[in-house]
């Protein structure tokens, strides 16, 4: 019965506007004509359950709107390999224990200061790092935004997932990072002020391409219980830099998107001081009432609980966490994106319920 009344919904509703200005809309809190709802499968799921999430793709198409647009390199994920190992251009070497999954730093170059003198960034001319990766040349990177231009779709500049915070301990290891938050010997402050200029170099080539929406920016600053680092530590070695960076893009009339995993609830307030459009954060870690508190100050683009809610929880619990997330956070004007992401172990009657209830809950008019 629920999924028949979904059909009829999804049926008697189509979008008057294009998706980029609905977007638009609901960042710049200009009353947009729905929620925007995203659900995103990890590699694992593909595999675990490739055939039966295509078929839910194909019902709940305004869900899944990037795979319906491009579903091959979704459809056919490489094989999974055992082990892989890659120094990338900061000179970190990563450990993959599975192919396409977030990967560890084993070997920090800056383990010890004294190589603090020789090291040197990559060239920003050279192209865009990737997390774990190497760089995508600047020529791949203006053919992608002009694709997106030319589809009229929204136009996404992509800096580095670890962009700035989680790329201090990439460089120091996370415990010698730790500790320069709290002894703050000159080196820290040297090597933030060279990340800083390095981003901006990267950041002004992005805003060479002339019709970009929006920047997004990834940095992991939330443990599952709060900041590794204090909210004042946080303050003065990690704001300002973030100020300039995102300074800069909105001073241009571009958006600034940034993502964090954790809880972050302590810094959001700084976080919107300092030129964030967009803040992705979970849902359930930062806890839906608190950040009810920032309704109408910034946009949130929230997950829906991965962790205990989709994998272990039930249909009727999802379908009642996304309608309480809609009480908590939704205001008529726009502000609020809904998201979902996919990993195993996986339900999917609870998936088909969160398809369910986004598309209940999207519509605003």
């Amino acid at each position: 019965m629920a999924e028949e009344v979904s059909r009829r919904i999804m049926n008697s509703r189509r979008p008057s506007m294009s998706y980029r200005e609905n977007f638009i809309r609901t960042v710049e809190f200009r009353e947009p004509e729905y929620i925007p709802c995203h659900i995103d499968v990890l590699p694992p799921a593909w595999k675990e359950c490739g055939r039966k999430l295509e078929e839910m793709i194909s019902r709940h198409p305004m869900i899944f709107s990037d795979f319906m647009s491009s579903p091959p390199k979704y459809r056919e994920p490489s094989p999974i390999k055992s082990k892989r190992v890659f120094k990338d251009p900061f000179g970190c070497t990563w450990l993959f224990p599975e192919e396409r999954l977030q990967g560890q730093v084993v070997e920090h170059p800056l383990k010890s200061w004294e190589n603090f003198k020789s090291y040197e960034l990559p060239d920003p001319e050279e192209g865009m790092p990737v997390e774990g990766g190497g760089l995508i040349p600047w020529g791949e990177v203006y053919e992608s935004l002009e694709r997106a231009r030319e589809s009229r779709g929204l136009v996404v500049g992509y800096m580095p997932h670890g962009f700035f915070f989680q790329r201090l301990y990439y460089l120091r290891g996370f415990t010698n990072l730790l500790r320069d938050f709290i002894r703050k010997p000159p080196e820290i402050y040297e090597l933030v002020e060279r990340l800083t200029e390095y981003n901006l170099e990267l950041v002004d080539r992005l805003l060479k391409f002339k019709g970009l929406d929006m920047i997004y920016f990834g940095d992991d600053l939330g443990t599952q219980h709060g900041l590794p680092v204090s909210p004042r530590a946080f303050r003065e070695l990690i704001l300002p830099s973030y100020k300039k960076i995102f300074g800069k893009v909105r001073a241009s009339g571009v958006h600034v998107y940034l993502h964090s995993d954790g809880r972050v609830v302590d810094i959001i307030s700084a976080l919107i001081g300092s030129g964030v459009s967009v803040l992705n954060v979970e849902g359930s870690v930062n806890g839906l009432e608190n950040l009810a508190e920032f309704k109408g100050r910034v946009c949130m683009d929230v997950y829906v609980d991965p962790q205990r809610l989709l994998p272990f929880g039930t249909p009727s619990e999802v379908r009642d966490y996304v309608k309480r997330l809609v009480n908590c956070l939704s205001l008529r004007e726009g502000g609020l994106i809904i998201r979902a992401e996919l990993n195993v172990p996986i339900r999917l009657e609870n998936i088909e319920a969160l398809c369910q209830a986004m598309e209940e809950v999207m519509w605003l008019t």
